[in-house]
């Protein structure tokens, strides 16, 4: 099952403060071509701060331009960032499928 929300918004700070919410869910980084990564946090809001923060990231070296979120709660949240990983097959996932941005 796809995104929610399927219209990313721009990955900017602005952007971020604008339309993430500081709430419990899952989120997906992406650019024109591809997904680049899929998490989940207590915080979409500051995880998504903080990947924009590292410019050296194998994920900001991709060039991210937008994102996209669902609000999940704690108990769901693992579990849909491994349906998501699964779906969408992002770039900085394939590694190591259940990595945690917090």
């Amino acid at each position: 099952m796809p995104f929610e929300q399927l219209t990313p918004r721009p990955l900017t700070a602005e952007g971020i403060q604008t339309y993430a919410p500081v709430t419990s869910g899952v989120y997906g980084i992406s650019n024109a071509r591809e997904w680049i990564y899929i998490g989940e946090t207590n915080n979409i809001q500051g995880a998504l701060l903080d990947h924009i923060r590292d410019r050296k990231a194998e994920l900001m070296t991709r060039q991210p331009k937008g994102f996209v979120f669902e609000l999940c709660d704690g108990e769901r949240r693992l579990a849909r960032q491994d349906r998501l990983v699964h779906e969408y097959e992002p770039a900085c996932n394939r590694r190591s499928p259940s990595r945690r941005s917090q």
